[in-house]
């Protein structure tokens, strides 16, 4: 070692710390550290559990965050599903440079910022594949990928320590829609340059083989439309723009209009068209009020509820309580998503609910009519041998996938240092190698969508039984078969301020509710979790009314 090299400042080291998405699905954010400069990659949310009462999302705890105050030069947003930007509004506050991402996926932010009243003017910065970006001692590279939404990108992350690449979610489609595959080229010139970390998605490693082009879905549809006498009605994801795209252009090929419901989808679709994301000729599109006017032959419905939400656009459609849609004898309903593990029952009363009206339910047990838009076995091994990474970590899944994806990488190449991590570790890399440096406490926040801000765990151990302005149980004990109820109505209340005012309004209740179970139909009535959003909206619709409060309604239906 010359004397030179020996008076040489020792680099900085590079840590990386998972604030969520390693070791669970959703909340997917990341920091990456070098010296005095902080990067953050995604700021994404989960959707709660039942039982998390008045919860309506889930972020990190984002108090990990604070050691960088201060320095944390840029978010950096991969792709716009929930997931990664659900949580932008609640970090930006934290971040204190821009905020960059593709076209498509900024737009999906802006209104999420809107709601919130934050006005982010020119930090919202757009950029493109192949491009780079300055953040303090980092030099952020973004690289296509394909995904189940159009505008997906990698980043590459140089650093003096080296390089590390972060994935994002991402499959391997060589025929995407929109003719922007993944940039493996780069991904393999990266790799022969030598790569640090790669940080690679493992949400679908388990399952073997190639996810499959978004294209493979179109012969299974084209059977659907060449064999449908009635209207199609296809429910996916809100931000399945691939699949809306194959959709659409089958119903221009079949001679169908199209009419898009349900908020989510509607919302996406309008983003993704004036982008220029989602192709949509304009005689195409119908508005759903107009469905009605067209012959049920030359109809197709695109909308949410594929996993069975009582109050999205399927299952109101199912129980006949949609407004513009009717579906009957020759028409046919169209599962085009995953089934989140958690939801088969509901999704299962919606396709019963759909055979009662006449009409045929098929999911993708029956037809190819749904890929992934996440890396199957053989895709990671590609990505990590084309890379060939000096360590791997895996991230985005439970730790069964992580650990699953963390052998596969050492059959691809045994010299590869594997680092399980989960949410908090902070990994380090100095010339000592990488390693699990330390660990910070991480947990979550729980978010009221009533804008009232984040729900402390004492808040909502609270909320179990006082829930802010009280809790109110409405007891109802329904006939499975008929619907009507096998006596009257109880109500329990906790936290509820009873006096001469309220304690008359108490009394209504169970005249209110059996006022609301005549205008409902038998099939509304036995699907218990119709009755609960149903019971829960009226009933939180009464107290605010009349009382000027807002408890917390949790329904308990009883089928006898």
């Amino acid at each position: 070692m010359s004397q030179a090299d020996a008076n040489a400042p020792a680099l900085s080291p590079l840590e990386v710390i998972p604030v969520g998405g390693v070791g669970e699905f959703g909340m997917n954010m990341m920091l990456v550290s070098v010296g005095g400069d902080a990067v953050l990659i995604d700021a994404g949310v989960m959707f709660p559990e039942p039982e998390l009462l008045g919860v309506d999302l889930v972020i990190p705890d984002l108090t990990v965050l604070d050691e960088w105050r201060g320095r944390i030069r840029g978010l950096v947003l991969t792709h716009g599903h929930e997931d990664h930007i659900g949580a932008v509004a609640h970090v930006l506050p934290r971040v204190d440079g821009p905020v960059y991402g593709s076209a498509l996926t900024l737009a999906m932010v802006g209104p999420k910022l809107e709601e919130y009243g934050i006005k982010a003017g020119d930090r919202l910065v757009e950029v493109r594949p192949r491009e780079t970006v300055t953040l303090g001692q980092m030099r952020v590279e973004f690289l296509r990928v394909t995904h189940s939404i159009p505008d997906c990108l990698a980043v590459a992350i140089h650093t003096p320590a080296g390089v590390i690449i972060h994935t994002a979610d991402f499959k391997i489609d060589q025929t995407p829609l929109d003719g922007e595959p993944t940039d493996l080229h780069r991904l393999a010139e990266l790799g022969s340059q030598g790569v640090l970390a790669l940080f690679a998605d493992s949400t679908n490693v388990d399952r073997p083989g190639f996810a499959g082009s978004e294209r493979d879905v179109i012969a299974g549809f084209e059977e659907i439309f060449s064999s449908t006498a009635g209207k199609i009605v296809v429910t996916c994801f809100s931000t399945s723009l691939h699949r809306m795209q194959v959709l659409i252009d089958l119903a221009a090929q079949f001679d169908r209009r199209v009419a898009i419901v349900g908020r989510g989808a509607v919302n996406s679709s309008e983003i993704a068209m004036r982008l220029g994301r989602l192709r949509m000729p304009t005689h195409l599109q119908i508005k759903d009020s107009d469905v009605r006017d067209f012959p049920s032959q030359d109809v197709l419905c695109i909308c949410t509820g594929s996993q069975g939400e009582p109050m999205a656009a399927l299952p109101r459609i199912a129980i006949d309580d949609h407004r513009h849609i009717k579906i009957g004898d020759g028409d046919v309903v169209v599962f085009s998503a995953r089934r989140i593990p958690g939801n088969e029952k509901a999704i299962a009363r919606v396709m019963n609910h759909i055979s009662r009206r006449g009409a045929t339910a098929i999911d993708d047990t029956e037809k190819h009519i749904h890929v992934s838009g996440h890396a199957g076995a053989e895709e990671s091994k590609l990505v990590i041998s084309l890379v060939r990474p000096k360590h791997f970590i895996p991230i985005h899944g439970e730790y069964r996938q992580l650990a699953r994806h963390a052998r596969m990488a050492k059959h691809v190449s045994a010299a590869i240092d594997v680092i399980l991590a989960e949410d908090g570790d902070v990994i380090r890399f100095d010339e000592e190698g990488g390693r699990i440096h330390r660990k910070l406490a991480s947990g979550r926040v729980f978010i009221d969508g009533t804008r009232t801000g984040e729900v402390g765990d004492e808040v909502l151990r609270d909320r179990r039984h006082l829930a802010g302005d009280g809790l109110v149980v409405p007891v109802l004990a329904i006939n499975s078969q008929s619907g009507v109820f096998e006596q009257a109505p109880e109500l329990i209340t906790r936290g509820f301020v009873v006096d001469a005012k309220t304690e008359g309004l108490l009394k209504d209740v169970p005249g209110v509710l059996l006022g609301m179970l005549e205008q409902l139909s038998i099939e509304e009535r036995t699907d218990p979790g119709l009755m609960k959003e149903r019971v829960r909206a009226e009933l939180q619709r009464f107290f605010r009314k009349r009382a000027g409060r807002r408890p917390l309604v949790l329904p308990v239906i009883m089928e006898v």
